[in-house]
């Protein structure tokens, strides 16, 4: 049975995902950490949009420019290790990554991207999985993979439901302004 692909609204600066995402793969390493991901000289930015043209630059000035809206990044072990900052993963996300998709992810990390509606999966044998350029289709409810290039499924650990309405309403703060809405 195929993936059906659902039109969202992943695309850079907008609010909210949907549960499958389709979109080309930029491949990292092992222990991507937060310095890599937003440099320190960038944290005086506030402004989303201006952190997300500084995403990765750790690795090459001017990285960010090269992702579309709905791209996917791929990672090896503890993505996102180092130090807490939350602007690294909202630098990814206002650059247009969709999800990303590594072994495993550094908690803190984990929590942070959360927090602002950018979905995780955790998913052993994803660096084997994809290439860099390769289109995936991931259903981060279900947690399946599908490298559309190779034909082939992967089973990541699926988001639990309870983090899948977080990231659905675009974020923590979001979601819990809709739950005390009318109180």
């Amino acid at each position: 049975m195929g993936l059906s692909l659902i039109q969202g609204n992943i695309c850079k600066g907008v609010i909210g995902v949907s549960k499958i995402i389709e979109g080309k793969v930029w491949k990292l390493g092992d222990s991507i950490d937060t310095d890599v991901i937003l440099p320190g000289a960038y944290l005086s930015l506030t402004k989303p949009e201006e952190l997300a043209v500084h995403a990765l630059e750790g690795l090459e000035e001017g990285f960010a420019q090269r992702f579309g809206a709905g791209d996917i990044l791929v990672g090896g072990r503890n993505f996102g290790c180092g130090s807490s900052r939350e602007q690294a993963p909202v630098a990814l996300k206002y650059a247009g990554i969709s999800v990303v998709v590594a072994e495993s992810f550094a908690r803190i990390f984990y929590r942070n991207a959360l927090n602002i509606g950018l979905p995780l999966l955790e998913c052993q044998g994803i660096a084997g999985f994809a290439q860099e350029g390769d289109t995936l289709a991931v259903d981060i409810a279900q947690g399946e993979i599908r490298n559309e290039a190779k034909g082939i499924l992967l089973i990541a650990k699926p988001i639990p439901e309870f983090l899948m309405e977080i990231i659905k309403d675009g974020g923590l703060v979001s979601n819990l302004k809709k739950q005390f809405q009318g109180r």
